[in-house]
């Protein structure tokens, strides 16, 4: 297997989940990611936040953990990476406001490289509009922003995921097992047993 290199984009408040487990899991089977947030530098941290389903009528939130950044956003190209990881979380909803962001993400769709987003990470997707035509998952209080920018939403369970193309999405962490199972199979990625 050929390793790919990664680019996780990632924000104050993103789910805990969602950005460490991707990371970790990507970097086992022989991945380079590198994690950016804007104006931060490698080396510094975000803040993360869990989100847990308890029976309400939306998900709880708690404060995670602090995940250090191992690239800067201000220096990274994004045509020197194969493929995207869209963590979810409170931070896709700011990060869709910076252009730079937006292009970034616009890269990888116009270069039909793998793109995996989850949850909340759909704002992002919707705020670069790469959606038109596109079938997605995100966290059903999505739902509208998939619509809204030309996207069908994939209505599908919790664990679940769904592939289109390049895009590999999701509707929340308790998907990461068929979520980064996809994103795999786009990314040409074999693991022998």
């Amino acid at each position: 297997m050929m390793a790919k290199k990664i680019l996780l984009l990632a924000g104050d408040f993103g789910e805990d989940y969602e950005i460490m487990v991707p990371f970790q899991a990507l970097l086992a089977v022989g991945h380079e990611v590198i994690a950016v947030c804007p104006d931060k530098k490698a080396g510094e941290s975000i803040a993360t936040a869990i989100h847990d389903f308890e029976g309400d009528q939306t998900y709880s939130e708690k404060r995670g953990h602090n995940f250090a950044l191992n690239g800067t956003f201000s220096e990274i190209k994004p045509e020197d990476f194969d493929a995207l990881v869209v963590a979810g979380g409170r931070a896709p909803e700011y990060l869709r406001l910076n252009e730079a962001v937006l292009a970034m993400v616009r890269h990888f769709f116009d270069a039909d490289k793998p793109v995996a987003a989850i949850c909340h990470g759909a704002q992002l997707l919707a705020g670069a509009g790469v959606l038109k035509g596109r079938n997605c998952s995100a966290y059903p209080a999505c739902k509208p922003e998939v619509e809204l920018a030309g996207g069908t939403y994939a209505d599908i369970a919790i664990d679940a995921a769904v592939t289109d193309g390049n895009l590999v999405s999701a509707p929340a962490w308790p998907a990461h097992p068929a979520w980064i199972s996809q994103f795999l199979v786009v990314l040409g990625t074999k693991i022998e047993t």
